[in-house]
Parts: structure tokens; C-alpha cells; sequence
């Protein structure tokens, strides 16, 4: 259908089957669903008639072909207008093969195997009869108390925005209606959801117009600049406003000043909590707010179907509102080619044949690879052939591996670390043994683990939370790894054997009594469905860590939120004429992160020369090319993550102590050199300015280039510009 025709098909509709297009339901409520029929409790009270079921546009939360043909064909057989469903669901890092959390992935920083993990889970959920996936999620975090971290890519925005880009790329490549393999992305939480106050679920944000455009809404724009078709709504407030209901962001910034024009939904319930938010006083007033804000789909309440037709027989909504909101959802239908072809992708026999296959799953092996960080390493690891082991930990043989978000993965399937090792080692070489629970301590589980460890030559240490631990609703006042487990360590540090640690987890931790206990700890995240064979192969060399953070790890939770990308005060620590107490500093542990964004070990090492800049002037016309060589100077192969950051000496507004601007990931044989070209503009240099113009200031400027935030060599620069070029440019 074209525009013209989906126009014709929006007239021919009813008020009442326009306003139940806005309406998104879970499986139970549809025939032909495993669950269909199964409305209890909250869903029961929403009060959901048949003839709503029937007109309704678009259902969460179900897969499988069989399912979504069933549903499908009873829904087309009932509905008078003959418009198809559009299938939604959260396919955040796979659908049954699980690659690492986003969060992990942001670490690999590899943009191809990025969208590759997304092509891979558009593919299995597609032939599964997903249309839809609440996926990527663009939230810039700072506070690992809040869960969802583990969703994010990270703490900086550029390379947030790259990664959006590459999993948009990855879901819905470059023929969305043509490629049946693909489906469309929906970027969330729009927007700030990442700052939520005391990193607490739900919560409140309150931020600056001009911080929110800087740090927080460049990589949502990626996303929608990649093509990314739909948006969600965040629950937080912004400027004291529920997002769901907040004009200002939705329709000014959004749609009018974005040109946005695709399907923008509320997350699950948010149009119904602008109740308890206190905007509205009851379910009318919600809808009223929502539908002005410019939200098309509601998630799982019904003030839309229930509040709108009233709303508008009273002329507080007028149709015309309405009709766009219905019209953008038919569009999304024709672009996925759903009234030609309302089953697309879904195939049961291709469904056996894809999913979960073998490419598939060496895929996800290498992306969990890639995205493990080796933090800490006394010359313990690699592990040496023959040497006995002692796997010990609450993950030693656990499936929960997958981390949050993974609905339906199987943990059963999952490749546990203990088989792996077994298969790599020689199952006489490795020892299994629990040594506590998640938060559960025993004599009895102790001394079979103090039993495996005694009679090994290397303890592996199997540690950190469990999925239900992080993710959505899963915020953490305290971010240490559980107090029975730091009992486990400390008991098999007194045995006085080599110790590697290795860590599951979906947020940065406070690494005390563990880090220091430690003679190497290997950052391994929630690796997936292959993690115990992606960590086997770090763990004994036959691939070389190359992983570096993508969000600082604190000293301790009093830190938080701690980032690399901060302000400098009045009073910086070490400044030369400062008061040494009356400067900005914590009297008990030190201002920066524990281990810096970028940061993470290699089985070999590099060696950077001094950056050699083709001139020490920018200007609007001339950029800056900045010359390093790197050398491996270790006796393996290796990848170095090459990073480039700036610093704005004096800006209008206060700058970031450091920015980062590019990377470049290499990899070199021992004894290998490559020189890496950047090339800087003064477009780089741009960022907004109290009057929210979008331009860069002359003067004086320094990069950095090396393997993170910290430990960087710097040179300087200046940026000069004409006048007629020193005029601010607002930002379209």
C-alpha cells in the first residue's frame, strides 16, 4: 500500500478501531497464543472487550511461528478491515542465541561484530514471527547502582552513539519490506532514563536543557539518524514532566525540531502512571496529556481505548490528533510489508533450522570474547598446559549466564564453564567444586571446595551476582560482590595458591575484597549462550584479552556517579596553590575511578610514541592529523584499543576534563609496529553553549592518545576562526 491507499484505509475505519490501533496488549489476551485466554488479575481489571482485542494494533511479548501464525490468522479472520498485527518484543541481546549484554558488548568496542550479534537476533526473531525489538537501548549511565546498566553501552556518548548505530544497522539492514530476515528497531528510553536519582529504578531526573542535548540525546539521534523507526518512552520525569506527557520533548523536540515521523510507544504502564507521577488526577487526564504529547502506542494500560472516545466526543481530542498517531502505525505495518505479506517472516521449518544454529553460536562465542576485560594480572594467566585446576564458585557450573533480558534463552543450553574447561583441559585436570552460594555461605560447601583447592596447582575463582540481580528493577545500594562469596575468596587466599578470579556480573562493582585478594580477575560479564567456552579460550591463551570498559568501576559506592568524562572544579585536587584540605576531594578515598573507561589488559604489552601532529593550528578548513605508532612489545599476538581524546581549555561553558573523539582497534604480531593516522576537525570540537547554539570556541586545546582515559600521552593545540566562522551555529 502507498501513502494515498493507507489514507483510504485510515477513513474507512471507525473511531473506536482507529483508537484500538493505539492499544498494545500481551499475548494472553489473543486466540491462538499458548496463553491465550489467561487474564487474570491486573489484566482482568483493565477492562479489555473482545471488540478491542479484535482492532486492536500490536501485541507484546510473543514469538514462536506456530503462535504468531495462529494469532495472526485468527486475528485477520475477525478483523473487519483485514489490518495485521505487528508483533513486539524485548530482543536486547539475542533471541534464543544470547550474546553478552549490551553493557559487555559496549567493551568490545568491535562496531561489526556488534551489528552482526543484531543481524543474527533479527534473523532468529524474525523467522520466529517477531516484528518488532525494544532494542537498542541509548542510555548514557554513570550510577551502576541502577540496574539497567547492563542494557547500555556505556558511559560516553560518542561511543554510545556508534553502537546504536551498529545494532540499528544490525536489526533492520538497508530493505526492511524486502528483508524478511530483519525487523525494526524501537531506541529507548527516550530520554535520560540513565540518570534516574540514586541510580533507583523509575526514579526521578532533573537535569539541564544544555546537559540533557550534550551528553544524554546524542546517541538516541544516532539511532533515529541510523533509521531506527520506532521510539519508547522513558518513565522518569524531565523538567518536573513525566516523559510519557511531556510536549515540550515529545512533539517540540522529538517530532518538530528531530522530524521524527515514526511510531513513537510508552513503555510498559507509563500513560496510566502519569497518575501516581501527579500530572493527572485520573485515566482521562493521562490520555488527554499522552496522546497531545504525541505518543501513538500505549503498553499495557487502557486509557487510550477506554478515555479517548469520551475525550473526543467532549472536543478535548480532536480526530485529526487521533489520525496521525493511527497513521503512523499503519505505515510501520506497510513498511515491514505486512498487508501484502502479514505472516512474514514466520516459518516453522526455517524456525528449526535457524535458530540457535551453529554460525550463530560461534558468533556469539567470539563477541563474548572480545567483550570479557582482563582487570588485573600477576603472571597467572594464561593458564599453562598440565597444570591442575581448581573451578570453584557459585558459577563454576551455572547456566545463569545469560543475564537479564535474555526471556528466551535457555540457561540448560548455555556453555557452562566447568564443561568447557573439562573439554579443553582434560576433565582429569579440572576439579568443580560450589564453595558457596550467590549469598549463602557453608562449612559444608567450604570444605569440599577447600578439598579441590588444596590438591590444584591454580584456583579459579567463579564469582559475582546472579541475573536477577541486575536489570530492570534490579538497582543495588551496595555494588560489592556478595559478602558469602568474599568469604570464599578470603578463605582460599589463606591457602596461599595462585588465584584468578573470574566475574559474572551486569554492572560495574566495587571490587574491595576482591580485586586486592586476587592475582588476576577477568571481567566477564553476562557472556551469553557460549561464555564458558569465550572465557575458556582467554583463560588459557588461546585468544588474548582484548576488552577494554566502557564504564568506569568505582573505589567505592560514596563515589557514584564517577565517569571519565568529568568537570574540573575551582579547586581541583593537586592544584599547585590550593589549601591541601580545601580542595574538591573525598578524605578517604581518591576522586577518580578505580579502574578508568578504556581501561583493560592484554597477555602482551604496547608501546605508544610521543603523537606527532601535522601543525599545532586548527582551523574551520584545516583539521589536525595526529601520527602514533604502536608497537607490540610482548612475545604474543595481540589488540590494542587506540583511543583519542580532547580537551576544551577554556570554553563558554565549563568542558570536560577529557572527550573521547575516535579509536582505532589494532591488532599486532610481537615485535610488530603500525603507525594510526587521526584526523581531527573542528566540527569534533563543537558542543553546546548556554544559549544552546552548537559551535566550537577558539583557542587553546589538548589532545591525548593512548590505551584509556588515564594513561594517555597529551600534545597541544589551538583552533582559530575567521570571524564569519567564529559565528555559533544552532544545531537542526
Amino acid at each position: 500500500m502507498n501513502d494515498q491507499q493507507l489514507v483510504i484505509l485510515l477513513n474507512e475505519m471507525t473511531l473506536e478501531e482507529k483508537i484500538a490501533q493505539l492499544q498494545q496488549l500481551a499475548a494472553n489476551f489473543y486466540e491462538g497464543a499458548e496463553s491465550g485466554g489467561q487474564i487474570t488479575g491486573p489484566m482482568e481489571a483493565m477492562g479489555i472487550t473482545d471488540d478491542m482485542i479484535i482492532n486492536s494494533g500490536s501485541v507484546l511479548g510473543l514469538s514462536g511461528a506456530e503462535q504468531v501464525i495462529a494469532v495472526q490468522e485468527a486475528h485477520l479472520r475477525k478483523n473487519r478491515l483485514g489490518i495485521p498485527l505487528l508483533m513486539m518484543a524485548d530482543i536486547v541481546h539475542g533471541f534464543k542465541t544470547i550474546f553478552p549484554v549490551p553493557l559487555a558488548i559496549g567493551c568490545s568496542w568491535d562496531l561489526e561484530r556488534t551489528e552482526r550479534s543484531a543481524e543474527i537476533a533479527a534473523k532468529e526473531s524474525a523467522v520466529s514471527g517477531v516484528h518488532v525489538t525494544f532494542a537498542p537501548m541509548a542510555d548514557l549511565v554513570r550510577d551502576p547502582r541502577w540496574g539497567r546498566v547492563m542494557e547500555s553501552t556505556g558511559e560516553d556518548p560518542y561511543l554510545n552513539g556508534l553502537y546504536a548505530r551498529a545494532f540499528v544497522r544490525g536489526f533492520q539492514g538497508s530493505d526492511l519490506k524486502g528483508d524478511v530476515n530483519r525487523m525494526a528497531a524501537c531506541v529507548k528510553h527516550f530520554a535520560a532514563y540513565g540518570l534516574s536519582e540514586g541510580g533507583r529504578d523509575y526514579n526521578t531526573v532533573d537535569l539541564s536543557e544544555r546537559h540533557l542535548r550534550e551528553y544524554y540525546l546524542p546517541a538516541y539521534r544516532a539511532a533515529l539518524d541510523e533509521g531506527a523507526e520506532m521510539v519508547m518512552t522513558s518513565f522518569n520525569t524531565i523538567e518536573g514532566i513525566p516523559v510519557s506527557g511531556n510536549v515540550k520533548l515529545l512533539r517540540d523536540l522529538l517530532r518538530d525540531e528531530w522530524g521524527f515521523d515514526g511510531v513513537l510507544i510508552s513503555d510498559w504502564g507509563a500513560v496510566k502512571e502519569l497518575i501516581p507521577h501527579g500530572v493527572a488526577e485520573d485515566e482521562a487526564e493521562a490520555a488527554l496529556k499522552t496522546i497531545r504529547a504525541g505518543v501513538d502506542i500505549e503498553m499495557m494500560t487502557a486509557c487510550y481505548v477506554h478515555q479517548l472516545p469520551k475525550l473526543v466526543a467532549s472536543g478535548q481530542v480532536e480526530i485529526p490528533l487521533i489520525d496521525e498517531a493511527v497513521l503512523r502505525i499503519l505505515q510501520l505495518k506497510e513498511r515491514l510489508g505486512l498487508f501484502e505479506n502479514p505472516l512474514r517472516g514466520a516459518d516453522p521449518a526455517a524456525e528449526r533450522e535457524v535458530v540457535f544454529c551453529e554460525e550463530h553460536r560461534t558468533a556469539a562465542r567470539e563477541l563474548a570474547a572480545k567483550s570479557c576485560v582482563l582487570l588485573k594480572n600477576e603472571q597467572v594467566l594464561p593458564l599453562a598446559p598440565g597444570q591442575r585446576i581448581a573451578l570453584i564458585g557459585p558459577f563454576a557450573a551455572s547456566g545463569d549466564i545469560l543475564g537479564p533480558w535474555s526471556w528466551t534463552g535457555s540457561t540448560e543450553d548455555a556453555v557452562k564453564l566447568d564443561a568447557a574447561m573439562k573439554a579443553r583441559a582434560g576433565a582429569g585436570q579440572i576439579t568443580v567444586a560450589e564453595g558457596s552460594g550467590i549469598d549463602t555461605f557453608s562449612e559444608e560447601l567450604w570444605l569440599e571446595a577447600e578439598a579441590a583447592a588444596q590438591a590444584a596447582d591454580v584456583i579459579v575463582l567463579a564469582l559475582g551476582e546472579c541475573s536477577e540481580m541486575s536489570g530492570e528493577a534490579g538497582s543495588r545500594s551496595d555494588i560489592r560482590v556478595p559478602e558469602a562469596q568474599r568469604e570464599l575468596l578470603l578463605r582460599l587466599k589463606a591457602l596461599d595458591k595462585p588465584l584468578v578470579v573470574v566475574l559474572f556480573n551486569g554492572r560495574p562493582l566495587d571490587l574491595s575484597g576482591v580485586y586486592d585478594l586476587a592475582d588476576a580477575v577477568l571481567e566477564a560479564w553476562f557472556p551469553g549462550s557460549e561464555g564458558g567456552a569465550a572465557i575458556t579460550s582467554l583463560l588459557y591463551g588461546d585468544e588474548n584479552p582484548s576488552g577494554r570498559l566502557s564504564m568506569s568501576f568505582p573505589v567505592a559506592v560514596g563515589q557514584i556517579p564517577v565517569y571519565y568524562n568529568h568537570f574540573n572544579t575551582g579547586r581541583p585536587l593537586g592544584a599547585p596553590d590550593a589549601d591541601a584540605r580545601y580542595v574538591s576531594q573525598y578524605l578517604d578515598i581518591p576522586n577518580e575511578p578505580f579502574l578508568p573507561f578504556g581501561y583493560g589488559l592484554s597477555y602482551t604489552t604496547f608501546d605508544y610514541s610521543e603523537p606527532v601532529l601535522s601543525g599545532d593550528q586548527m582551523t574551520g578548513g584545516q583539521p589536525i592529523q595526529i601520527s602514533v605508532t604502536i608497537t607490540n612489545t610482548g612475545a604474543v599476538a595481540g589488540e590494542e584499543v587506540v583511543q583519542l581524546y580532547i580537551r576544551d581549555i577554556s570554553g563558554e561553558v565549563v568542558r570536560p576534563m577529557k572527550e573521547l573523539k575516535d579509536f582505532a582497534k589494532i591488532s599486532l604480531s610481537p615485535g610488530e609496529s603500525r603507525e594510526l593516522t587521526f584526523i581531527l576537525t573542528e566540527e569534533q570540537l563543537r558542543y553546546y553553549h548556554s544559549d544552546l547554539s552548537f559551535a566550537s570556541d577558539p583557542g587553546k586545546f589538548e589532545l591525548f592518545v593512548g590505551p584509556n582515559s588515564r594513561d594517555a600521552k597529551a600534545r597541544g593545540f589551538r583552533l582559530e576562526l575567521a570571524a564569519v566562522e567564529n559565528k555559533r551555529h544552532v544545531l537542526s
